[in-house]
């Protein structure tokens, strides 16, 4: 959680450099630093609401002074007319921040709408969406959060919270074997308990993983429904399942129908459209 803290306050205050680098002239040129107003944040499309929490900060990070009222939290349904907050204090204060807020919540809220489709689709079943680390440099951890807000579960932050042993990581060991046994190692040596997880492209690979035991889930890269359906058979329940690879919306349930555990999808972040949304003068 520090992790996360310390990740959100640097892309705050990089989002604000960014933008407004040593002033923002069209503002200050126009509107006197005593003028106080309200803006609304006006709903202009049908989604799941994502950002709340981060556009508060984002609000009382450049002017504590702003008073911010919150009449919908994040995960709720909205639809075009709905006001999600009202934000009062200094005029200057809330155009410097209007698109910094404007791009965190729009981005949030498609991921939370897009993952909460995907995840709906799975009704019935005992699979979970996963998201993957095709993600915005940068705004990983707020993209993560709205998977999560919409419905989803994370896979892993990135490269240090999780061991996810790849084909590349495979075939530049040596093997399934080298790949598992080194890892298992590692964490030993290291005093990490990490889970391991492996992917694997065949059933072949898939028979060595199950004889070599030592992972905690196995990863059907671009397998078929028909060949996941036989691959959650041979675990049987010893491990977790997860499938992914060329999953479509159109053709998630039928992975899911086959019994996997999880099915990583990196459309959630990677493509996703934002929800549309303004901040008027009210």
């Amino acid at each position: 959680m520090e992790k996360e803290r310390e990740l959100i306050d640097r892309l705050i205050d990089l989002s604000f450099a960014e933008d407004i680098g040593d002033g923002d002239h069209t503002t200050l040129s126009c509107i006197p630093p005593t003028a106080m107003g309200k803006s609304k944040l006006l709903i202009k499309e049908e989604g799941i609401l994502a950002g709340v929490e981060i556009a508060k900060e984002v609000f009382h990070r450049f002017d504590p002074e702003l008073k911010v009222t919150v009449y919908m939290e994040d995960g709720t349904p909205v639809k075009p007319g709905d006001v999600a907050m009202v934000v009062e204090g200094k005029v200057q204060s809330l155009l410097q921040t209007e698109r910094l807020m404007l791009n965190i919540m729009q981005r949030m809220s498609g991921i939370a709408t897009m993952t909460h489709k995907y995840q709906s689709r799975l009704e019935g079943t005992h699979t979970h969406v996963l998201d993957t680390r095709k993600t915005t440099p940068g705004m990983r951890i707020l993209e993560k959060m709205a998977v999560k807000i919409g419905g989803g579960m994370n896979h892993r932050i990135g490269l240090f919270d999780m061991i996810l042993l790849k084909d590349n990581h495979v075939d530049f060991a040596g093997g399934i074997d080298k790949a598992i046994t080194r890892a298992k190692e590692y964490c030993k040596a290291k005093g990490k308990n990490l889970k391991i997880e492996i992917e694997v492209r065949n059933f072949d690979e898939l028979q060595q993983v199950l004889d070599l035991g030592g992972v905690d889930r196995i990863m059907f890269d671009n397998f078929t429904p028909e060949m996941t359906r036989k691959a959650v058979q041979m675990v049987n329940g010893r491990f977790e399942t997860e499938s992914s690879g060329g999953i479509t919306f159109d053709t998630l349930r039928d992975y899911a129908e086959c019994g996997v555990d999880y099915i990583s999808v990196g459309a959630l972040t990677h493509s996703v459209k934002g929800l549309d949304m303004s901040f008027k003068a009210c």
